[in-house]
């Protein structure tokens, strides 16, 4: 696997040091590149062999969509059916947040690789809001389909030594452009003249989406998966999980404190369903039979918390984001590096303390209820 590292670099460096990467995209490589959201794992989205290499590289399920990327507006010929019947509401919402974490699901283009969109006439289309995911695409001169650059079922990547990790005997390169900014991968929406329906929550909340588009927006009733064929990424397998188990607890902090510390207490005393009541469970089985990640010794414990979250008797290991900014927008940029962390602190078992799935809260949310398989619990 070839890096390229481009962190800091702008301008005609940039785009020389881009030119090897763009041309082996263009020729049907697999090449890892940065974004806003998180690192994608890029292939030529109009060669049906370079896209298959994609699912090869990551496990990837045969069901499971891609994101298409784009640099311009432009190229929108050759990915999206007949753009100029685009809804106008979706032309706002473009003009908006393009480039920004949105993917809007649009016709597919007869052109596109039948991998990219299985068994659906619609694609997902985004245009990133990085300098270097811009002018990679710009300079390959196709479309870039693209998932996240790890390993089927892991926590997303946020930067490139997390690609290596996973993927570097898998894939042909690595643009190495620094840690990502937003965190969390795009929002995923589809709209109408009359609604808009939301299929992946992320930074950009519904209801800014409404705002703009000036007509409502709804979430899918099957985000959580099910039986279907997902419209998005994201929506039907097990994602962003660790190796250890994962809980959350949101609601009232003194009620959070109190389970956790009950979780905790429970769990080093060897009851691994964590004790009596913990409030009201969303979904998902319970701690089960579990063997310690160090084979010896009692479980080892990692929290994720508020800077100003009470210490946990029983807890090994403790993270928290900066109080510069909100709980939220931290743990948001930080999560998918945390929750490796956790399994390279060793940690059986990942306390996370969440919060109201609401706002921008609510993309943060949906990460973890995958992540926990879902283990959250709001007190």
């Amino acid at each position: 696997m070839k890096v390229w590292h481009v962190a800091g670099v702008t301008g005609s460096e940039l785009e020389s040091i881009l030119a090897e990467p763009a041309r082996r995209l263009r020729a049907g490589e697999v090449i890892a590149f940065p974004t806003e959201t998180v690192y994608g794992l890029g292939a030529n989205a109009w060669d049906e062999t370079a896209v298959r290499k994609i699912f090869a590289a990551k496990g990837r399920p045969a069901d499971n969509p891609l994101i298409v990327h784009i640099a311009h507006e432009s190229d929108l010929d050759g990915v999206v059916a007949n753009p100029s019947t685009i809804p106008e509401p979706a032309r706002r919402l473009m003009k908006a947040f393009w480039p920004g974490p949105l993917t809007l699901i649009l016709p597919a283009h007869e052109k596109l690789a039948t991998a990219v969109h299985p068994g659906m006439d619609t694609v997902g289309v985004r245009m990133p809001d990085d300098p270097v995911a811009h002018s990679l695409i710009a300079a390959a001169g196709c479309p870039i389909a693209a998932p996240s650059a790890n390993s089927s079922g892991r926590p997303s990547p946020t930067t490139a030594d997390t690609v290596a990790h996973d993927l570097a005997d898998r894939i042909d390169g690595l643009v190495d452009g620094g840690p990502c900014i937003v965190g969390l991968e795009s929002t995923v929406a589809a709209v109408t003249d009359n609604e808009g329906i939301v299929y992946r929550p992320g930074w950009i909340t519904p209801e800014e989406l409404a705002e703009v588009a000036g007509v409502p927006f709804r979430l899918d009733p099957h985000l959580e998966g099910g039986g279907e064929t997902p419209r998005s990424p994201g929506m039907k397998y097990r994602h962003y999980a660790p190796d250890a188990k994962v809980s959350v607890w949101w609601g009232e902090t003194e009620k959070v404190v109190e389970a956790v510390q009950e979780f905790s207490t429970a769990t080093k005393q060897g009851d691994l369903t964590g004790g009596p009541d913990q409030g009201d469970h969303a979904g998902g089985a319970d701690q089960g039979d579990h063997v310690t990640a160090s084979g010896q010794g009692g479980p080892r414990l990692a929290i994720i918390c508020p800077a100003d979250f009470p210490v946990i008797e029983g807890v090994t290991e403790r993270w928290s984001p900066g109080t510069d900014e909100p709980y939220e927008t931290g743990l948001s940029r930080e999560l998918y590096s945390r929750l490796r962390w956790a399994d390279d602190v060793d940690a059986d078992f990942v306390l996370i303390v969440g919060v109201p799935p609401k706002g921008h809260g609510l993309a943060l949310m949906n990460r973890l209820q995958k992540a926990s398989e879902g283990r959250l619990f709001h007190v």
